[in-house]
């Protein structure tokens, strides 16, 4: 009989290789996100599609895309009631056979109730897949290199985005019902291997520390993770963080309750920021200029619906290309400034593009498709990866699995009415749409700036410790919180977080420089002991001299 791995995990996995097969996996999650947002766009303009769906209405078109959308909130809230008590593991597996049952629904199709019905499951999907994976992917992950990692997700988000429609082009030149059910079946091998590399992974240390009776199953996962024995001080210290965290967070009971209860750390406040930062990133603009993107190739450059599409999958390719910015940039530069800066240049390029496309020439519509690719290229650099990282550290450990379902639920939600309110939009006020979300990243740069704390660097169990109610503050940080005319308007947690910030730094430096310091020592005393043993050498090789000398003195 065959045993499936425990939530140990396989024994031959370790360090390096170990939190590879893990980012693949969360990664791989994405891409089907990705994916799964990008296959429709080809589908629905398939007339062979279109004949099997009995042509249906530009509406009835609209409805089955976005009820994916539905399905994927669905999901999130529902990932919300089984990351905690299932594992981090068990709710991704679920999540991934969820879509690729509505996966097989949508290939094989026949009519419109099973597209429907299959849309609305690939979004339960979806939605299980981007509530789990950013918080598996952090709970195992060091505390500087989270965001990099976090952003592989990002970047696999746009790089199953580019597939989708260079898959679509590909079969854009078909002839039958294959030019759309090969693209749509195409994602089962992304969701085959979430599901069989999954099983062979472990659960989360800090899962596994919550939820048995005793510590040492997720003290074995940590020491596996980072490739130590079990008594290592930096696996024994990184644990007790983990327990004393939890004993924090444990004085309430844990319940939906607590999602609006402070506990001590601001637990209410922390979650309304993980809501919000991932409904402000769907306000930021993203889906009207890539709503913009083919309707301006097409119509406003006179191209060929062909060549519309053919610029549509370069744009994801440069998508793709400077989505890898960010993941030297998220862990080093820090999220708040990433969101401040870049939601500034998005509301410049916005207020561009509605002059461009207000003016309608032809040089204007060279301009706006410039600055098409300019402002994915922004939000990629600032609202990309870094939104999904910031619920999972942000979130005490008591309501993570919860509030980074609802983070992920709030997104979708945000991504539907936007989606929604677009098309009119776009066909009444035309340009001045988008003047209206230039406002929105003005109105969200300011919000950031006054309300997110930074979390990059900082060890999750430390970033409870920032909200302490009753923690005392320090001279320093005393100095920044009140010592300036921003402590009106920013609130105290902001400056606290860059001090914390400063700090954790300050001390990876100092172990770097500490295991420096110690190989020279090393080296150094290396060296002592081998002049020292020359020494000796010497000295008794001069003795046995001597008495040879002396002997053959008397003897004479």
């Amino acid at each position: 009989m065959t045993i499936l791995p425990t939530k140990l995990g396989v024994n031959g996995l370790r360090g390096t290789a170990l939190v590879a097969m893990l980012t693949s996996v969360c990664s791989m999650g994405f891409c089907l996100f990705g994916y799964d947002q990008g296959v429709m766009s080809g589908v629905v303009i398939s007339k062979y599609w279109l004949g099997q769906m009995d042509n249906p209405s530009t509406i009835m078109v609209s409805t089955i895309t976005a009820l994916y959308d539905i399905g994927a909130i669905v999901g999130a809230i529902a990932a919300a009631f089984t990351t905690e008590p299932l594992g981090r593991k068990r709710t991704l597996i679920i999540g991934a056979t969820i879509l690729l049952i509505g996966t097989i629904l949508m290939g094989s199709c026949v009519e419109r109730i099973q597209m429907i019905v299959a849309r609305i499951l690939t979004g339960i999907g979806v939605g299980y897949i981007t509530s789990v994976t950013p918080v598996y992917q952090s709970e195992v992950t060091l505390p500087e290199h989270r965001g990099w990692q976090l952003c592989c997700q990002m970047s696999s988000m746009l790089f199953g985005l580019m597939i989708a429609y260079w898959i679509n082009y590909a079969f854009y030149f078909y002839n039958g019902p294959i030019q759309w059910r090969f693209p749509l079946l195409f994602q089962c091998v992304f969701a085959i291997y979430v599901i069989f590399v999954t099983m062979f992974m472990p659960e989360t240390p800090r899962w596994l520390i919550r939820h048995e009776a005793s510590p040492a199953r997720g003290i074995e996962v940590l020491a596996r993770l980072r490739n130590l024995p079990t008594d290592h001080e930096v696996v024994v210290k990184e644990a007790q963080e983990i327990i004393d965290a939890l004993e924090l967070e444990s004085k309430e009971e844990g319940s939906w309750g607590d999602l609006f209860k402070s506990g001590g750390i601001s637990a209410n406040r922390r979650f309304y920021l993980a809501l919000g930062i991932q409904f402000m990133q769907q306000l930021t603009g993203i889906n009207i200029v890539t709503y913009y993107a083919p309707t301006l190739f097409e119509s406003s450059l006179g191209m060929s619906q062909e060549m519309a599409l053919f610029l549509g999958c370069w744009l994801q390719v440069w998508y793709i290309v400077a989505s890898f910015v960010t993941w030297y940039t998220i862990d080093r530069v820090g999220r708040r400034k990433l969101w401040i800066t870049f939601a500034i240049g998005q509301m410049i390029v916005l207020v561009l593009e509605a002059i461009c496309v207000a003016v309608d020439t032809p040089s204007a519509s060279i301009a706006a498709v410039f600055f098409v690719f300019l402002y994915e290229a922004f939000f990629t650099w600032g609202w990309m990866g870094t939104v999904w990282v910031y619920p999972a550290e942000i979130l005490p450990l008591k309501i993570r699995a919860k509030g980074a379902a609802l983070a992920a639920a709030a997104d979708f939600l945000g991504n539907f009415l936007v989606v929604e309110i677009t098309p009119p939009a776009l066909d009444n006020i035309k340009w001045r749409t988008y003047i209206i979300f230039a406002v929105f990243n003005a109105v969200i740069a300011a919000i950031v700036w006054a309300c997110y704390p930074e979390t990059s660097g900082i060890p999750l169990e430390s970033i409870d410790d920032m909200f302490r109610a009753e923690r005392s503050e320090t001279s320093s940080e005393q100095d920044v919180v009140k010592g300036s005319w921003t402590s009106a308007l920013q609130w105290s947690a902001v400056p606290r977080a860059d001090l914390a910030v400063q700090r954790a730094r300050a001390e990876r430096r100092t172990r770097t420089v500490g295991c420096g310091g110690m190989e020279e020592a090393a080296i150094a005393s290396s060296s002592v002991s081998n002049a020292d043993e020359k020494v000796a050498k010497v000295s008794v090789e001069e003795r046995e001299k001597m008495a040879e000398e002396r002997m053959e003195t008397v003897e004479s």
